[in-house]
């Protein structure tokens, strides 16, 4: 299952300015731990919650960082050209880490992640979930937003997309479940969430 998905902001390995924003966030499902019997309140769980997204955030801009430098690129090879430069998704740098229990979450996690120019996407699994499904899900995921949401134009505005974005992980993550999708049924997801959409 998947417990979260984010975009976040990348930063270049050198940059110095700015820090790593988080552009949307969504769980699915709670997280209880079984030693922890008081009821908390809404604003302490979202807190907590907000925390534990900054923190995998962070840790992929650092692991995308890492995977720049290691293959030699520079800030200046992480912007687009112009807006209207088609991205290579299958040549963006991913990758996968696990969080060990309370680091930040209570059970132990898996992250998938994928960086694209200066956007990051990733999603919290659980330990045991398919990797490379995750990675096509990431993919599909990530090519979908950018294309409806043109996500790498100047002044693109996230926060008042949200609805867009929830309505894409309703069809394509619904609940947090990965699925096996083949390009026939992708492309019927694809008309439905654009008719549902051009109303």
């Amino acid at each position: 299952m998947v417990h979260a998905f984010l975009i976040h902001t990348l930063r270049a390995a050198k940059a110095e300015e700015g820090l790593c924003r988080v552009l949307y966030s969504c769980f699915f499902g709670a997280e209880n731990s079984p030693n922890d019997s008081q009821p908390h309140s809404a604003e302490r769980d979202r807190l907590l919650r907000k925390e534990q997204i900054l923190a995998v955030a962070r840790q992929v801009e650092s692991m995308y960082q890492l995977q720049q430098q290691a293959c030699g690129r520079h800030a200046v090879d992480l912007q687009p050209q112009s807006s209207d430069d088609p991205v290579a998704l299958h040549e963006a740098p991913c990758g996968a880490f696990r969080l060990a229990p309370g680091d930040p979450f209570q059970e132990p996690r898996t992250v998938m992640w994928l960086g694209v120019l200066s956007i990051g996407f990733a999603l919290v699994l659980d330990t045991h979930e398919n990797l490379l499904l995750a990675e096509s899900t990431l993919r599909l995921l990530a090519r979908l937003l950018l294309d409806h949401l043109r996500l790498l134009v100047p002044g693109a505005n996230l926060l008042l997309r949200a609805d867009y974005i929830e309505g894409i992980l309703t069809r394509f993550l619904p609940h947090g479940q990965l699925l096996f999708l083949n390009d026939q049924f992708v492309q019927g997801l694809e008309k439905e969430f654009s008719a549902a959409w051009s109303h």
